[in-house]
């Protein structure tokens, strides 16, 4: 049961959320978590290959949601089913293309390669969307790719399979983004990451059969167990927040990532705090937030910007409820 509902106070507070406070509120969060599930990956050694970690991601994501979502209702049924499929299959690709590029390169330039992926998801809202993008939100976005590549320190190290690999990542996750934004007009985040994993599922499981990695030891499966939880979190908190923003401005607000993860490196892994690190994230913050300025001064020009009720989707959500404009 979803106890907002209960509450009719909460329920008109939530009902006039913005778009302008929601999107970067779902986005950034889902950011952090993402930034938790880089570590996890990391802190899991290479014994554990890319097919293993995106098997054991996607299968037990199937597996929380049919355990917590689907007990009384078939959580497969969605609307516009082929476009949910082909957005599973392109963000197994992307997350296998992440994974592997981190493994073949230096992590700085793995990451910088597919940070790219809020430039391509500009260009596939153009083409698939239709939707325009102004001079002042194109400088954000280059400002974060900037704040980015300062950031990670960017040298093109590395052979150039790996660098072919990252970029096809960033590639992917534009696209993926984009696919997102247009199914969440009518379907539900718990659908679209459902169909997410279970294509990736699909797509891993003949390699991680043929030479599956397990866990047997006490820390592996706590890795394991975060990178699944922090996953889920992050892509249904993600999903929703395509509800409040186009699928660009997902992408420029979820390279926030990038800083998060470097907070947690300085925190927990020691990692230095150098120059880099204070301009980078300032240039990638700062230009997300003005990004949110100009999205609120539009929001009475853009129609596909509504402020939302964000409450009228349960906790179970049900395709279609809450996001049908």
């Amino acid at each position: 049961m979803n106890t907002t509902l209960l509450d009719p106070t909460m329920n008109r507070r939530l009902a006039h959320l913005d778009a302008a406070v929601a999107g970067p509120l779902f986005m950034l969060s889902a950011a952090l978590l993402f930034a938790l599930l880089n570590i996890c990956i990391k802190l899991l050694g290479t014994e554990f290959s890319p097919w293993d970690i995106a098997f054991y991601r996607s299968f037990g994501g199937i597996v929380l949601l049919q355990l917590i979502f689907g007990r009384r209702r078939n959580i497969f049924k969605g609307h516009n089913m082929p476009l949910l499929i082909i957005r599973g299959c392109v963000g197994a690709v992307a997350f296998l293309s992440m994974v592997m590029a981190i493994r073949l390169l230096p992590v700085s330039t793995a990451m910088v390669i597919f940070f790219t992926y809020p430039a391509f998801a500009a260009v596939f809202s153009f083409i698939l969307l239709k939707e325009g993008i102004n001079l002042s939100e194109t400088l954000c976005l280059l400002l974060v790719l900037v704040g980015a590549g300062i950031l990670f320190d960017f040298k093109l190290a590395g052979n150039i399979t790996g660098q072919a690999i990252a970029l096809l990542g960033g590639v992917f996750a534009g696209m993926a983004m984009t696919l997102i934004q247009k199914l969440r007009r009518d379907n539900g985040s718990v659908v679209i990451y459902l169909y997410f994993c279970t294509m990736c599922a699909i797509v891993t499981a003949p390699k991680y059969l043929m030479n599956p990695t397990f866990p047997d030891r006490a820390v592996e499966w706590v890795l394991i167990c975060g990178i699944i939880l922090s996953s889920l979190t992050a892509q249904l908190l993600m999903n929703h927040g395509f509800l409040y923003c186009r699928g660009w401005e997902g992408g420029v607000f979820m390279s926030s990532e990038v800083v998060f993860t470097a907070v947690v490196g300085i925190t927990f892994l020691g990692d230095p705090a150098s120059w880099r690190f204070w301009l980078g994230g300032l240039l990638i913050l700062g230009s997300v937030t003005l990004l949110n300025r100009l999205r609120a001064g539009k929001k009475n020009g853009e129609n596909d910007m509504p402020a939302v009720p964000a409450v009228l989707e349960a906790v179970e959500d049900s395709p279609g409820e809450g996001a049908k404009k």
